[in-house]
């Protein structure tokens, strides 16, 4: 699958607590004058982006944080074959949703399980999709918020964090979807998709 590529976001943040050394570890939070400048002034305080993370990040952006620097292999679905953009999406939904969604991009896409999300919408945890091989759900990744979303780009490169309104994603963006959580349950919809060719 081939993928543009983005910059990579600043690599380090000031010690705290589990939720900021997870941040630090996978450069989410800047850590000097430059890198601060390029964020809004609201994500420039690492409580404040500490405590928006807190609040909205989802077990599925969590579980995927984990996987940043695993190198793409195409059709590869584990940390240790490596992943291409729909085997991360897989294996992070199923390792912390228990939800086996389909293999291929644009069968997760198709996925009459997964709720429709408007861009205005997003929360972190979406998929969301895009034309990258000039056909229609091509890509996917996984929302984390702030604009940006998480996934596995191409040969050579490995999972990262890209921004979604970077020109390159901007004009590729097809939409997104959410796997439902039963109200009254409060946890994961749990289904057993049939396995499909690698992607």
């Amino acid at each position: 699958m081939a993928c543009g590529l983005a910059p990579a976001l600043p690599a380090r943040a000031e010690p705290g607590d589990a939720m900021l050394q997870l941040l630090k570890e996978r450069g989410l939070l800047p850590s000097d004058a430059a890198a601060s400048a390029a964020l809004p002034a609201s994500a420039t305080s690492a409580p404040t982006v500490v405590q928006q993370l807190r609040d909205a990040a989802s077990d599925a952006v969590l579980a995927a944080m984990n996987f940043i620097g695993t190198p793409y292999r195409r059709g590869g679905s584990t940390a240790e074959q490596g992943f291409d953009c729909s085997g991360f999406t897989r294996h992070v939904f199923e390792l912390s949703l228990g939800r086996v969604l389909p293999r291929r991009a644009d069968e997760q896409a198709r996925d009459r399980e997964l709720l429709t999300v408007d861009r205005s919408e997003l929360r972190p945890g979406d998929l969301v999709f895009f034309n990258t091989l000039r056909r229609a759900f091509s890509h996917v990744g996984i929302y984390i918020g702030d604009g940006r979303f998480i996934h596995a780009p191409r040969s050579g490169a490995s999972v990262r964090i890209e921004d979604m309104r970077a020109a390159y994603w901007a004009r590729r963006y097809n939409g997104a979807r959410r796997a439902e959580l039963p109200a009254a349950a409060g946890g994961p919809v749990i289904l057993d998709t049939a396995r499909s060719a690698a992607h």
